[in-house]
């Protein structure tokens, strides 16, 4: 995929340290998200990916063209379900590391080495 998007945009200024989310709290929540975004479009791919096995139309040519027509639907198109649930995962991808590198940033770590608990704790402790 990799196209010019404004979510690619996005993370390129990030990269580049022209924009971040200026709280850390903040990009430590937007980034949990994006991960349980990410694990539902992971399970809606697998079960858009059953949606590929398009038989029992018939030996007609009608029946053929119908299977052609749903299987087009599910794959192999730009706008069949396959495609646009990885532009979804590409995008959500994209904002997880801005909101990671936003992390870094403010706090000095990898959010991947941030604990959950271990950060809440430290958000609530005097």
């Amino acid at each position: 995929m990799s196209e010019n998007t404004a979510y690619s945009v996005l993370l390129g200024q990030a990269k580049a340290g022209e924009v971040y989310l200026n709280d850390e709290a903040a990009a430590f929540h937007m980034y949990k998200a994006c991960d349980d975004r990410l694990a539902a479009l992971r399970e809606i791919l697998g079960i858009a990916r059953r949606a590929q096995n398009v038989t029992g139309f018939g030996d007609f040519q009608i029946g053929k063209d119908l299977e052609k027509k749903f299987l087009l639907q599910a794959t192999g198109d730009p706008n069949s379900i396959d495609a646009v649930v990885m532009k979804d995962i590409e995008a959500v991808q994209q904002l997880r590391e801005v909101f990671a590198l936003s992390f870094k940033r403010l706090a000095g770590t990898d959010i991947q080495n941030a604990n959950a608990m271990d950060y809440l704790n430290a958000q609530v402790a005097p």
